[in-house]
């Protein structure tokens, strides 16, 4: 479907995919309508919801200015699929001991791997360096959490907790696919928070004329801005290959378990908090996606639902308006703690039947209830994207 609804009345207008929209995330909306960088519109996807400071679902795109708490603290967070060369009847009736595998291959939560054990050494090695030298211009960094120089290798190859998932699901071939949603994990936070408030401190006096303090920004050519573009680059290298290496440790964990199998080339991984210069309406700009993938001509993205509906497989259609991107997911309808107040765990039980997954209260913030419906979600974006594969997870691993 094309465009939904359009606010007027910042600098620029905001161009929104859905009329299903919470009126503090039209508030928040506008507030980043109202930045002077903020360069030809700002759009809004289907799955749009409240953010801290930037909606989640919005494509912010700025030109010589970066607002780091729009790519916020999970930087690099996004998507990795790969179809196996299963079918749904070569996997075992009952899952739970293949959750339990999984489980005991990916440190979930707060767990990490042992000392010199998860990522590749090699892996390892190629992300240092970089790492050392951003923390050498900022040494305040590695104060922020107890054991940052060594966590972050520890971390790599780690699901963490929230919404990060790992799952099996099966397509419309029944064919078998291992999906997982993660991010940066410790540091990528730690990387953000420091620079949301580096910006903060930066602004000065100039903070009290924003709409909103997390909107605080690094302009291009001040003291930090190249600073932050490195850290971030790294932050979102980092989440790449984090979720590289969780996908490699999976596949060997199932190849003990199930009968014989490769991986197809149809892998994707995917980022959707993120930001990246691109070139749009003959400018260059810095992209900012708060929840949002890139959906440029021909680009395979992931589109999850939550734990009980499906997922998509997507192509994108470069759509100019949506800056070619698309939705990161359904999208929250209500909040944890909503959730968490509306639900108890029959509930979760009777939403996940059929999916191997835990379904007792540590999870029932992850409620499909507590999402948007993701087939009205994919309506709402047939403009910007056409659907590839159609999944349905049966086994489902939480932090």
């Amino acid at each position: 479907m094309p465009i939904q609804q359009i606010l007027t009345g910042g600098k620029v207008p905001v161009k929104i995919y859905t009329d299903d929209v919470d009126p503090k995330a039209l508030v928040q909306l506008s507030n980043m309508a109202q930045l002077p960088f903020v360069h030809g519109h700002v759009a809004a996807m289907p799955d749009v919801h409240v953010g801290i400071g930037a909606t989640v679902g919005a494509v912010i795109p700025t030109k010589g200015a970066i607002i780091p708490a729009a790519v916020g603290v999970d930087i690099g967070c996004g998507m990795n699929a790969v179809r196996l060369s299963l079918k749904a009847g070569q996997l075992p009736d009952n899952l739970r001991p293949l959750r339990h595998v999984v489980e005991a291959a990916v440190p979930v939560g707060f767990d990490m791997h042992s000392e010199g054990h998860g990522a590749l050494a090699s892996t390892v090695r190629a992300m240092s360096g970089g790492l050392d030298r951003i923390v050498k211009r900022h040494p305040g960094i590695l104060k922020m959490q107890k054991n940052v120089e060594r966590n972050w290798m520890r971390q790599l190859g780690t699901l963490g907790g929230g919404n990060h998932f790992i799952e099996l699901c099966l397509d419309e071939n029944q064919d078998v696919w291992v999906m997982l949603h993660s991010g940066s994990r410790g540091i990528g936070n730690i990387i953000g928070r420091y620079f949301i408030e580096l910006a903060r401190k930066d602004m000065g006096k100039h903070l009290a004329n924003l709409p909103d303090r997390d909107l605080a920004y690094l302009r291009e050519g001040a003291e930090h801005f190249d600073d932050y573009v490195d850290a971030v680059h790294w932050a979102q290298d980092y989440a790449m290959t984090n979720r590289r290496e969780m996908m490699r440790l999976i596949l060997e964990a199932l190849a003990r378990q199930l009968p014989p199998f490769t991986a197809t080339k149809e892998a994707i991984n995917c980022h959707h908090n993120y930001v990246a210069v691109e070139h749009h309406f003959g400018e260059e700009l810095f992209v900012t996606r708060k929840g949002a993938i890139r959906a440029g001509a021909g680009d395979l993205g992931i589109i999850p639902g939550s734990m009980g509906a499906k997922s998509y497989i997507v192509r994108g259609k470069g759509e100019p308006q949506s800056f070619c991107s698309c939705s990161h997911g359904a999208g929250r309808r209500m909040s944890r703690g909503q959730a968490k107040k509306k639900f108890d765990p029959q509930d979760l039980i009777a939403q996940t039947a059929g999916v191997e997954c835990r379904k007792d209260a540590g999870v029932l913030d992850e409620i499909p209830g507590a999402y948007k419906d993701i087939d009205a979600v994919m309506a709402n974006q047939s403009d910007l994207v056409e659907v590839v594969h159609t999944l349905k997870q049966v086994m489902c691993v939480k932090g």
